[in-house]
């Protein structure tokens, strides 16, 4: 069982930056996909961005344009840049690993902590 650590949250100001990262251990982190998600106090969680094993990215339509996500395999890791952030960008970010299939189903049974990000003034 992959075991995942979110970081890099925190407190920003409307229009401010960060920079997520998610390690993860064992050996299947380079052949699968990584997502990233969040959930917002009294919503489900949602998927945000992922990329595939060959390091193709998506990205629902209300990040695009503003998040990256990219992995760097050497390091089992996993990041997400955020920019122009907005204040519905707050939330508890999470990120799993998986085939890409589960990951844009959001079908897993385990989660790392979270990380999370607050977008006000």
């Amino acid at each position: 069982q992959v075991q995942l650590v979110e970081s890099g949250g925190g407190l920003v100001q409307p229009g401010g930056s960060l920079r997520l990262s998610c390690a993860a251990s064992g050996s299947a982190f380079s052949v699968n996909a990584v997502g990233w998600y969040r959930q917002a106090t009294g919503k489900g969680r949602e998927l945000v961005a992922a990329i595939t094993s060959s390091g193709s990215p998506n990205y629902a339509d209300s990040v695009k344009g503003r998040f990256t996500i990219s992995r760097d395999n050497a390091k089992n890791t996993a990041y997400l840049h955020m920019n122009s952030l907005k204040p519905e960008d707050t939330a508890v970010y999470y990120c799993n690993v998986a085939p890409l299939v589960i990951i844009v189903a959001g079908r897993l049974d385990s989660w790392g902590q979270g990380t999370q990000v607050t977008v006000s003034s």
